[in-house]
């Protein structure tokens, strides 16, 4: 593989229950199960979005490379 890759500016998605989550998230969730959180290589969550596309979207849109966690 000659290309470059940016791992600093890789993001991972991955779906999260909305139980486990702190209740001013859970009561802004609505009706929603899960959510899926975008986080940095750290660990660090940069946001939740309603669906995958949503969250994979915002990531595009930041110049960011998402990556899928099941």
């Amino acid at each position: 593989m000659n290309g470059k890759f940016d791992f600093a500016k890789t993001v991972y998605v991955k779906p999260i229950d909305v139980a486990d989550l702190p209740a001013e998230v859970r009561d802004q969730a609505g009706d929603l199960d899960h959510l899926f959180a975008v986080h940095n290589a750290d660990g660090e969550q940069l946001a939740l979005a309603a669906t995958n596309a949503l969250a994979v979207h915002l990531a595009l849109e930041n110049d960011l490379q998402p990556v899928s966690l099941h």
